[in-house]
């Protein structure tokens, strides 16, 4: 069965869109106290370091040197970004100011430069085959919706509605879309920049979690709540990833 271009980056498209899914949880949440804040910035962490060791570790068995560069650039670009933000407290994002817009668009970044490898992999994958592709778009739309529910963890407790958590969610996997099918054409000359994305990915997401998410949470929770949070929540993320990776 061949699979064309348009095929492939609607399939990369229903993945982008999946991410958008996280935020309606939040649609009957209705009150946001200094403690949820901590919780949602402890589950979200703990759903970023799943998604950041699975990365790792899926560049590690395709290059492991180019994931490790990877990794450091990653983290450095975080630490780069996180020190040009420093200070611009004129910063804004939808209702977000100051701080917490800093925050969102350091979150927002990591996802959305995350998401190049996400659709690298799809586009590779229908080069395998049409059997592949489906499989493959089928576990990255899944394995985005606690993605999306990890951004709005930091989002609206912040005080973002849920539809533009929704919003920033979706943006945030628009690469999928567009790298997809070039990947897809390209497949042999995209493959070897798989393990460096991979890399890059998981190294500035595990950087925004050890230096934005989780002081967060530990200014507002007690240290026994936090690692029941954030451990519980490490837990579900690495069983979906589990069970995705068993079928």
């Amino acid at each position: 069965m061949s699979v064309s271009v348009l095929e492939v980056t609607l399939a990369a498209f229903v993945t982008a869109l999946a991410t958008g899914l996280g935020a309606l949880p939040f649609a009957f949440v209705r009150t946001m106290s200094p403690r949820w804040l901590g919780v949602s910035n402890a589950i979200a962490a703990g759903f970023m370091l799943s998604a950041s060791g699975a990365l790792l570790i899926e560049g590690v068995l395709r290059g492991p040197l180019r994931v490790a560069a990877g990794a450091v650039t990653g983290a450095l670009f975080i630490a780069v970004t996180r020190r040009l933000l420093a200070g611009r407290n004129e910063l804004q994002l939808g209702r977000l100011r100051a701080v917490d817009a800093k925050k969102a668009i350091l979150i927002v970044t990591v996802m959305t430069v995350h998401s190049f490898s996400e659709g690298v992999g799809v586009g590779v994958s229908y080069g395998g085959g049409a059997k592949l592709g489906i499989f493959i778009t089928i576990a990255i739309a899944i394995h985005n919706i606690p993605e999306g529910l990890a951004i709005s963890l930091v989002l609206v407790p912040r005080g973002a509605t849920v539809l533009a958590a929704a919003g920033w969610s979706i943006f945030t996997s628009l690469p999928q879309p567009l790298v997809a099918p070039f990947a897809f054409v390209f497949v042999e000359q995209f493959r070897p920049f798989l393990a460096a994305g991979l890399g890059f990915a998981g190294g500035a997401m595990a950087w925004l979690v050890f230096t934005e998410l989780l002081p967060d949470a530990r200014a507002e929770l007690e240290t026994r709540s936090l690692v029941a949070w954030l451990g519980g929540s490490l837990a579900v993320m690495s069983g979906l990833q589990a069970v995705l990776l068993a079928h």
